[in-house]
């Protein structure tokens, strides 16, 4: 990497690098997030992008010489540079203005890559290598969010304490279920609970299921990939619903769910989930179900509506409204899915901000789904240099910043992170 884009990092950014900022993150104190070169009406804090760290994509191409299913990953992979390399990344970041990602690792899950023994050190890895980047590149990635060894939870815990402490991660990922386990089974509770009420940070949840979950009884298999395209939103919904009947969401009020693809299937089937799960035990004959709705403070709709989503639905304008009208704006956030398009990396970028454009929605509104509401959850703070100014007292702030603000080096002035030398 060029020592002039390092260098411009780390000026334009005040968060993110592991050390003594990581320090402050951990007694408690929030990250600052800013950039002179980005007004924070231009900011977009893409909060579901995808990478591979290059050590952690090295390391997954050993393991495939034993896994065919891993090794047919890894060669779709090849096409797509901007998920393992970082300069390409970057370079594909410049062409949208104020444009950021909070960093989730891709797929496969951790636990996927091998046993309970084994998939500590590989979310150690991925962390580590996800922690690096922010340091050393804070102006393109604010933060990143941290992977976990799922079939190993104590293990588990004990790298989410490390990743958030010492790392700075600002929150975990997961997968709808863990190899074929449904995530309300006890054992994960702590997982959910310890995000909630010791870390107030969220949890981001992406769909897994593969090919061999057949779309019939009757198969081996899924056909023609229907097992990701409409698999995953039925994991997705299913994840939801298991977390809502199971009371999870009754018992943690301050849980936060970010769900990958605006929620799946419960935006549409809102009437569906209301009028139904209203009835709930009218329809099941092996099991008595009548009893939940007792235990429950509320409507299982309005826990459905507890749940946060992203803006990843490929670019489809009526998809993020229909989700704006369920979630609304509070809990609706800008993410994209990068680089999983045909363009290998810009296309959803692109199309999601286009998308939302084209919505016009209320100022307001467009901010808390750009930036507002990711910078609340993962508390990062946006300093005044950033913030924005009114007209009449213009000439006044700018006056008194000249005054205050700590400036760079003369020889760096007016080097954004656009003009940084690339090797």
């Amino acid at each position: 990497m060029s020592e002039a884009r390092n260098g411009s990092a780390r000026r334009d950014f005040t968060s993110g690098a592991v050390g003594s900022t990581i320090a402050q993150n951990a007694c408690g104190t929030p990250a600052a997030l800013s950039h002179p070169e980005t007004a924070l009406s231009e900011l977009k804090l893409d909060i579901f992008p995808h990478i591979i760290p290059k050590p952690y994509f090295e390391r997954m191409k050993e393991l495939a010489a034993a896994n065919p299913s891993l090794g047919a990953q890894i060669k779709r992979w090849l096409n797509v540079p901007v998920l393992y390399d970082l300069d390409a990344r970057m370079r594909m970041m410049d062409k949208f203005k104020g444009y950021k990602q909070i960093l989730t690792l891709s797929m496969p899950a951790v636990e996927l890559l091998g046993g309970p023994q084994e998939t500590p050190a590989l979310a150690r890895l991925a962390n580590d290598e996800m922690a690096k980047i922010v340091q050393q590149h804070p102006d393109y990635f604010p933060a990143f969010v941290a992977a976990l060894p799922m079939n190993n939870v104590p293990a588990a815990l004990e790298e989410m304490d490390r990743a958030i402490t010492q790392l700075g991660a600002k929150g975990i990922q997961i997968f709808t279920n863990v190899l074929g386990r449904p995530l309300d089974e006890p054992e994960f509770y702590p997982i959910f609970e310890r995000m909630a009420n010791r870390y107030d940070l969220p949890i981001w949840v992406h769909p897994t299921r593969p090919h061999k979950f057949s779309d019939y009884a009757s198969e081996k298999s899924s056909k023609y990939e229907i097992w990701w395209l409409f698999g995953w939103p039925y994991e997705t919904s299913a994840f939801m619903a298991r977390l809502v009947f199971s009371g999870m969401l009754e018992k943690l009020p301050n849980l936060k769910v970010i769900t990958h693809h605006l929620g799946a299937m419960a935006p549409f089937f809102d009437a569906r989930i209301s009028l139904g799960m209203d009835q709930i035990g009218t329809r099941a004959s092996d099991e008595d179900y009548t009893h939940l709705l007792k235990s429950l403070s509320k409507r299982p709709i309005d826990y459905f509506k507890m749940f946060y989503g992203d803006t990843a639905v490929n670019g489809s304008a009526p998809a993020i409204r229909c989700g704006l009208d369920f979630f609304g704006a509070n809990n609706v956030l800008f993410g994209t899915d990068c680089p999983f398009d045909p363009e290998g990396g810009p296309m959803f970028i692109r199309e999601s901000i286009k998308a939302i454009t084209s919505l016009k929605l209320k100022e307001g509104d467009q901010r808390k789904i750009y930036f507002g509401n990711a910078l609340k959850m993962l508390k990062l703070v946006v300093p005044e240099a950033t913030a924005p100014v009114k007209k009449a007292a213009k000439k006044k702030v700018a006056a008194k910043k000249v005054v205050t603000t700590k400036r760079a080096p003369k020889k760096a002035v007016g080097q954004g992170r656009k003009s940084a030398k690339r090797s």
